[in-house]
């Protein structure tokens, strides 16, 4: 039995190598697909998406506080170029407890990596942080 195994090793080592080979050349196709799809079209826009999960003991005040601080970002930052937020009302009960979605959109990438290290950006994180449980965070180009 012992023999057996020692003699299927090499085989199964190899198996794994391939399969670990063909996963990566697999990985590497689709990061190559989604490269080509970051050409986008003239008219399209970067939507960026932001999820966030309250702590409990966070109050109405606070939320109110971190809502405005956030719906002020527009006014400060000229590369945003459009902005909207909300509470989660969907039925389906798959939210996982992310409450408020903020939805900010760039002309291009070059303004989302303007956007971010702004100094009204990091100055919002810092004043929203203590008060976050859990955060998302989704960027896509939207036709």
């Amino acid at each position: 039995m012992k023999t057996s195994l020692i003699r299927s090793a090499p085989i199964f080592a190899l198996t794994i190598f391939l399969s670990f080979g063909f996963m990566t050349a697999k990985n590497n196709d689709s990061k190559e697909t989604l490269s080509k799809k970051s050409v986008v079209a003239k008219d399209s826009v970067l939507r960026h998406v932001v999820l966030f999960k309250f702590k409990e003991e966070t109050t109405e005040q606070q939320l109110k506080t971190i809502t405005d601080a956030f719906s002020a970002l527009p006014s400060k930052i000229k590369e945003i170029k459009d902005y909207e937020w909300g509470l989660n009302n969907s039925p389906e009960g798959l939210n996982k407890d992310l409450t408020h979605c903020f939805l900010v959109t760039f002309g291009s990438e070059a303004d989302r990596e303007v956007y971010l290290p702004h100094p009204d950006h990091m100055a919002f994180i810092d004043l929203a942080s203590p008060f976050i449980a859990d955060v998302l965070v989704v960027d896509f180009w939207a036709d």
